[in-house]
């Protein structure tokens, strides 16, 4: 089954057999990939009923039966065990924020998200958890970071929280971060507050780049 780059990577962040709670899951080609490709087992959730019934046509066209389907707000109403890894994507930061709130969650987490990393790492790492891995996709002109979280402490640098502590060391990110940022220079009236700390965020990139 072909999948999206996007997915793919995510994919590649799960073990084999593993139970999948995937929020957001739109029209499950995520878990329909892991039941096939690894043996995982999957709860698909998704607030849009019509994004579950297109999920359980493919489900059905696939004849995969390791696949609940569950029309929920997040995670509202969800079971959720310390080995099940919660996968979301697709969605913004407050929006991940608000699902993850005030819930008991498992050992591990993957999250991706297209803007507001920085806050993302902030919150998460604050609920208990550190940064395994992370990983930089671009596709169809739109750029993805996927963080792969587990329960644990670290100490990070505030580069760590701005940039990553693994996509710091990843030049391509760099480079792309630090396009955005020139961009937005561009359009910030002389004077104004907000261009001194861009410019501050654009020399700390620079430094990065030029030590990888």
């Amino acid at each position: 089954m072909k999948i999206s780059k996007r997915l793919e990577t995510i994919a590649e962040l799960i073990p084999s057999h593993s139970k999948v709670i995937d929020v957001g899951c739109d029209h499950a080609l995520l878990d329909i990939y892991l039941s096939q490709e690894k043996g995982c087992e999957c709860i698909a959730t998704d607030i849009n009923q019509s994004a579950l019934d297109q999920a359980r046509y493919n489900i059905l066209r696939f004849q995969v039966k390791t696949i609940t389907i569950l029309l929920a707000d997040g995670l509202e109403g969800i079971p959720i065990s310390d080995d099940d890894i919660i996968v979301i994507s697709g969605m913004g930061t407050l929006t991940i924020e608000h699902i993850l709130e005030g819930r008991k969650l498992p050992k591990r987490m993957i999250i991706g998200t297209q803007t507001d990393f920085e806050d993302l790492r902030r919150y998460v790492t604050s609920l208990g958890y550190r940064i395994q891995d992370e990983k930089y996709v671009e596709e169809k002109k739109k750029t993805y970071v996927i963080i792969d979280f587990v329960r644990g402490q670290e100490n990070y640098q505030e580069e760590d929280y701005r940039f990553g502590p693994v996509l710091k060391k990843n030049l391509r990110f760099i480079e792309n971060e630090r396009d955005k940022v020139l961009e937005i220079i561009e359009q910030i009236p002389t004077g104004d507050t907000e261009l001194e700390k861009k410019k501050r965020i654009l020399k700390e990139l620079e430094d990065l780049r030029k030590n990888l």
